[in-house]
């Protein structure tokens, strides 16, 4: 049985000084959680000061990307090295804002899923069709090229620390959401195109989360769907009071 697995990412909020106030929070309440994978991805500038808060607990230190290269001259950018020196092992890579607020390709996405699984890194990698894309009918097509896109070259062997979050475009931060039945049927077609890339194994075994205004009134119902492994939360992991019911639901 797969296990389940919340992840919040921060986004660009939270000073230090409100990221390790909300960390220690969680950490009260769910710091020894051991059903359930429990990450948190704070800002950069956070990030060693939410480690120490993290340590000894079972909360595990997320980012919410990371640079194509391992050094050099990018200007604003932030290594995968420069990550793990801050405590990260999970990386998330492709989010959608990445892909359609700063242009980033399914090539470039691919380029760092690789990376950063050669760096020793787990990965999120986020996929998801747009409102428009959805009208047209293309939610499969789309999704399936984001997929194929951001694993080709990926082993099978390094499948066991990929995860991927399906968040349609359309329901982020908008209070709108997929149906727990529309979202499972676009995460059961993501584990057919896993068996056809590797097989019906690595297929079962691949933890699918669902991303798109998860919020305590919604995670029950969708985390009863066969296929739903866990959410990519937004904008309700930012306060213990909506992130709390997320990560302790109760099938």
């Amino acid at each position: 049985m797969r296990q389940p697995y919340i992840a919040g990412n921060w986004k660009m909020y939270k000073t230090v000084s409100e990221a390790t106030a909300l960390a220690g929070a969680l950490v009260a309440a769910v710091g020894r959680e051991t059903g359930r994978k429990v990450m948190i991805a704070p800002p950069f500038t956070a990030l060693h000061a939410v480690r120490e808060v993290l340590k000894g607990s079972k909360i595990v230190l997320g980012a919410q990307n990371a640079c194509a290269e391992l050094e050099g001259a990018h200007t604003g950018e932030i290594s995968l090295r420069m990550l793990r020196d801050a405590g990260v092992t999970v990386v998330i890579l492709g989010h959608s804002e990445r892909r359609h607020v700063y242009g980033e390709t399914d090539a470039l996405v691919n380029r760092k899923v690789k990376l950063a699984l050669a760096e020793g890194f787990e990965i999120i990698l986020c996929v998801g069709e747009t409102l428009d894309e959805r009208q047209k009918g293309v939610t499969e097509k789309v999704v399936e090229g984001q997929t194929r896109g951001g694993l080709e070259g990926v082993a099978e062997r390094d499948m066991g620390r990929v995860t991927i979050a399906y968040e349609p475009v359309w329901a982020i931060g908008t209070g709108k959401n997929a149906t727990p039945q529309d979202a499972d049927a676009v995460h059961s077609f993501i584990r057919t195109v896993i068996s056809q890339m590797d097989g019906a194994e690595a297929a079962q075994a691949l933890t699918i989360q669902y991303g798109g205004s998860v919020k305590p009134d919604n995670v029950r119902d969708l985390m009863k769907m066969e296929n739903i492994d866990g959410a990519l939360v937004g904008g309700a992991s930012l306060k213990p009071e909506t992130f709390l019911p997320i990560v302790q639901f109760d099938r």
